[in-house]
């Protein structure tokens, strides 16, 4: 399921990537499959990679589903992109980093997926009871609903 945001800050972002850039910051060479890729998610967010494949395809026809897994990975990997894994999905969904610790809140219906800023204070965020010696890094909470289309 892919959501197109809206928001300001999804503009802000839309106009601040520069796949080239990006990619050669993160120490990958620039591909054009790789740009449209980036292109995808710079203009969507929380999308899976069935989707991502489908319309990187409509730029680029012969493009396999496994390069686009393999560029998925390689962004992921390299700080690029994340990936966002939601209750009850049948697959991840993936979105440009943004360098935050953000959270989701997804409809349960239709299964719309939105950002949500930090819950509290700075990250990660919230804070376990106990963390069982280990130092936390992230919190990662979704909120689950139903949205005001589907109600």
């Amino acid at each position: 399921m892919t959501s197109i945001d809206p928001s300001p800050r999804a503009a802000a972002r839309a106009e601040v990537v520069d796949a080239p850039t990006m990619l050669r910051a993160a120490g990958l060479r620039v591909t054009t499959q790789r740009s449209a890729v980036l292109d995808v998610l710079r203009q969507s967010a929380h999308v899976a990679v069935d989707e991502l494949h489908e319309r990187v395809h409509e730029q680029i026809p012969g493009i396999a589903l496994q390069t686009v897994h393999g560029i998925v990975n390689d962004i992921t990997a390299a700080g690029i992109a994340q990936r966002v894994s939601l209750p009850g999905a049948s697959s991840s969904l993936y979105e440009l980093a943004r360098g935050d610790n953000h959270h989701h809140v997804q409809c349960v219906v239709c299964g719309r997926v939105e950002d949500v800023d930090c819950v509290v204070g700075e990250a990660p965020c919230l804070a376990p009871n106990h963390n069982h010696d280990m130092r936390i890094l992230e919190a990662s909470v979704t909120f689950r609903g139903i949205c005001a289309d589907c109600e």
